[in-house]
């Protein structure tokens, strides 16, 4: 199932014509991941840190601009998860305006301990992913 996270454009966001500053899409979308592993692992990045010793990071993005997003308008990122493994998780992100694509990625996460160093996702954590 898809997971759905709303967002509204504020001012902040925006270059000075009024129109989404191509980073802040990463910021949405990094948003609308820690939304999904907040539910579905039912803990915060820090407990995942010191119960587990587990950090996500990105080790790879993709993505596509495809049209843009400007000032108080409303989106919709769109997560799937395309791959889950014990050491990464690879995702789809797409941003929706008014049900009309926007923004495609692709982003892969590693699974790394607090030194840094490849780890597993235990799996009782993997399995409600």
């Amino acid at each position: 199932m898809d997971h759905k996270f709303k967002v509204r454009i504020y001012y902040e966001d925006t270059d000075a014509g009024q129109v989404v500053f191509y980073a802040n899409y990463f910021k949405f979308t990094e948003r609308a991941r820690t939304e999904l592993i907040y539910e579905k692992l039912k803990l915060k990045h820090l407990e995942l840190k010191d119960k587990f010793d587990v950090i996500f990071v990105v080790k790879s993005l993709s993505c596509k601009y495809i049209a843009p997003a400007k000032f108080e308008d409303d989106l919709l990122v769109v997560t799937k998860i395309l791959e889950k493994t014990p050491v990464r998780l690879m995702f789809e992100q797409n941003i929706e305006k008014a049900n009309k694509l926007i923004f495609k990625s692709t982003i892969e996460l590693a699974v790394v301990s607090s030194k840094g160093k490849i780890t597993k996702l235990p799996d009782e954590l993997l399995s409600l992913i």
